[in-house]
């Protein structure tokens, strides 16, 4: 028998096991005898007020609980038909899996190197500035998610079983807590182990995952996808596709359109990174506690409303690392990350304006790639800016928002480095007016934020993909060419790992279904 109670605790309450079960069993008033045991089913800190406190679900039970995952036992699929799967990111593998799962044959092609190669490439950016277009942040094995973070919290739960994928994810190595707490983080650090997991499984099962292979053509026969060319040489036949190759893929769009598939140009996000000290916030956001061993380093989750146009803070990475992201030479991007421990001295977040592509100069309804070439066009004179390095331009807070040069920088965690500019130049107007607005009226939600101890790194581009793939809402097959499943983010359908693993389960379940069927 087992009942459930919410309580809350103070932070060094938090692993006091005796406490908690006193306290559990005494909101639980509706027994006569106590309850011998217990576990936390959800976990979240309620920083709203003093004292700082934690929200704990309870499960009180009869029986010492067991915390384990349902285990999936794959069988073996080298013989059974194939689903062909482009990108090894977090929706691709977990297509993979669920093909394993439901009897087919999963067939992954991806055009980066795993994740123990990719490294090298890591270092070369930070350390040489020099990009590798096949292998980097968002290229490569676990795709963008490896790299940056971890981050499994999402709002998309109405899409598909979120749970299953978290549990997987414990399946494959990651700590149980992550279905414990309300935003559940694995860190950079631990995310390489579970991703190579993960793959050796699909080998295990008979499934295939080819690295350095990228596709370079479509096959396309009467509305219907029939072949895919790899590394402009090799064709294999296909019969069912998943499309999931990230929202950084610029090649691949241009080459659907050349095949003249379908695509529509889709609204995005467009800023700056910004770091403070974590002690900063931390002092912030939990009311003058600072470098307190009873709590983790402090999040923040920010949003206005600059004349109709939304102003967000989006991936907060407490106690993290500014990463340089850039896909291709000639460009500079900026992302987040954190380790498990998020215990590096910087918090980052992207502060990031939100772009209507039918509000931009160049929009027509003809052009999908509209957002994209905005995209890129920012990225292309930020690298100007900086120096044609992967340096980053750069502002601290106050001088960004007062519109003059920092006359110098803070210590970063950005490698590469930073290069002193006017940004309110260098960015868009619009951008750069509407997060001028925006930092003070953060400053105003949260005191201490608006400050020159901060500073501003540019640009947070890729937040999601300016290009949405267009698809049927009940097949998932793309609405004009059967055979291909846009999937995650790189098609619009998904906003993160959480959400694009949720994805790839969607289409190959989709997938099988139309199987069925015929």
């Amino acid at each position: 028998m087992e009942n459930m109670v919410q309580i809350q605790v103070l932070p060094e309450q938090l692993h006091d096991e005796e406490f908690i079960l006193k306290t559990a069993n005494k909101k639980n008033r509706g027994n006569k005898e106590d309850f011998p045991y217990f576990y936390i089913r959800k976990r979240s800190i309620d920083a709203r007020k003093k004292p700082v406190k934690y929200n704990l679900q309870v499960v009180l039970s009869l029986e010492k609980p067991e915390l384990s995952v349902p285990f999936i036992a794959y069988g073996n699929v080298a013989d059974k038909p194939s689903i062909h799967i482009i990108g090894a990111g977090p929706a691709g593998l977990y297509a993979a899996l669920e093909a394993i799962e439901l009897g087919y044959k999963p067939v992954v092609y991806e055009r980066g190197k795993d994740v123990r190669e990719r490294r090298r490439d890591l270092a070369a950016i930070n350390k040489e500035h020099i990009v590798n277009p096949e292998s980097n942040y968002c290229y490569g094995e676990g795709g963008a998610g490896t790299y940056s973070d971890g981050k499994l919290y999402t709002r998309s739960k109405k899409r598909g079983n979120v749970l299953k994928v978290l549990e997987l994810f414990v399946q494959f190595g990651s700590p149980y807590d992550i279905l414990v707490d309300a935003h559940p983080h694995i860190g950079t650090n631990k995310l390489p182990k579970i991703i190579t997991a993960m793959r050796e499984q699909i080998i295990a099962s008979g499934g295939e995952v080819h690295f350095n292979t990228k596709v370079t053509d479509f096959f396309i026969e009467n509305k219907k996808i029939v072949g895919l060319e790899l590394d402009h040489e090799n064709k294999v036949d296909v019969e069912h596709v998943v499309l999931a190759t990230g929202h950084s893929a610029r090649d691949i769009f241009d080459l659907l359109k050349s095949k003249n598939v379908k695509m529509e140009a889709k609204g995005f996000a467009l800023g700056v990174r910004i770091e403070h000290p974590q002690a900063l916030i931390d002092k912030i956001q939990y009311h003058g506690r600072v470098n307190d061993e009873f709590l983790p380093p402090a999040t923040y989750s920010l949003v206005t409303q600059v004349k109709d146009t939304g102003v967000y803070s989006f991936c907060m990475c407490p106690g993290g690392i500014v990463a340089p992201c850039a896909t291709s030479p000639g460009e500079v991007v900026t992302n987040g990350w954190s380790p498990s421990k998020r215990n590096n001295p910087y918090s980052n977040s992207g502060i990031v304006v939100e772009v209507d592509p039918k509000l931009l100069p160049n929009y027509s309804p003809d052009n999908p790639f509209v957002g994209l070439e905005f995209q890129a066009s920012v990225e292309k004179a930020c690298w100007i800016a900086g120096g044609k390095t992967q340096a980053v331009p750069a502002q601290r807070m106050l001088d960004f928002v007062n519109r003059r040069v920092s006359k110098d920088l803070p210590k970063s965690s950005h490698q590469p480095g930073m290069v002193s500019v006017d940004l309110n130049k260098v960015l868009p107007p619009f951008i750069a007016n509407a997060l001028r607005k925006a930092f003070k009226d953060f400053g105003k939600k949260m005191e201490g934020y608006l400050t020159n101890d901060a500073v501003l790194m540019a640009p947070e581009s890729r937040t999601s993909s300016p290009v949405s793939i267009p698809r049927d809402p009940e097949t998932l097959q793309h609405v004009e060419i059967a055979g291909l499943y846009p999937c995650g983010e790189g098609a619009g359908y998904a906003g993160g790992i959480a959400s694009a693993a949720v994805d790839g389960v969607n289409c190959v379940q989709a997938i099988v279904k139309s199987i069925e069927k015929a």
